[in-house]
């Protein structure tokens, strides 16, 4: 089964609309992020999909393993599942004493949610940046996604972060 009919069969279509929705507002959370660290996990791992990409399979175990293992998607899960749903949303709530409360109900450290914390803060900004109509002014360059799970020709797309340079292909 290729990479892509595995993804189409294991996401629940629902709430990765709800999500990408949310991305395209900039209001990425923990819980959005919880969600797909489960998915992914669904899917086998990111080291099961990094065998299905071309040539990836070739990457010596210890890279992939760098990469993100399960165990460390395991802890960010049980970490973020620890928090309350006010703190999932409203991450500058968790400080010292929510901190420990979490690592305790986790089974990690406080560093553990500092270092998931920091994580998240760079996706979210990922995320606002994609954000504010930026997703879907690229998904419409791009002519959409296809209907039939195809991959729509970016041979001609600009890149805005990457100066206004073509792809080279």
């Amino acid at each position: 089964m290729s990479l892509i009919e595995e993804i189409g069969q294991k996401i629940d279509k629902k709430k990765a609309e709800k999500s990408a929705k949310k991305m395209a507002k900039g209001q990425f959370d923990l819980e959005d992020m919880r969600d797909q660290l489960l998915q992914m996990e669904q899917m086998g791992g990111m080291e099961a999909l990094m065998d299905k990409l071309p040539g990836m399979g070739q990457i010596p175990q210890s890279v992939k393993n760098q990469v993100m293992g399960t165990i460390e998607t395991k802890k960010m899960v049980a970490i973020i599942s620890s928090m309350t749903p006010k703190e999932r949303t409203h991450t500058k709530l968790i400080k010292g004493s929510r901190k420990n409360r979490i690592a305790r109900g986790s089974g990690t450290q406080p560093q553990d949610i500092n270092k998931l914390l920091k994580q998240f803060e760079k996706m979210q900004k990922q995320m606002k940046k994609m954000g504010g109509g930026k997703m879907q002014k690229m998904m419409a360059k791009m002519g959409g996604m296809p209907q039939d799970g195809g991959i729509p020709d970016l041979s001609g797309m600009k890149l805005p972060d990457m100066g206004g340079k073509k792809f080279p292909f």
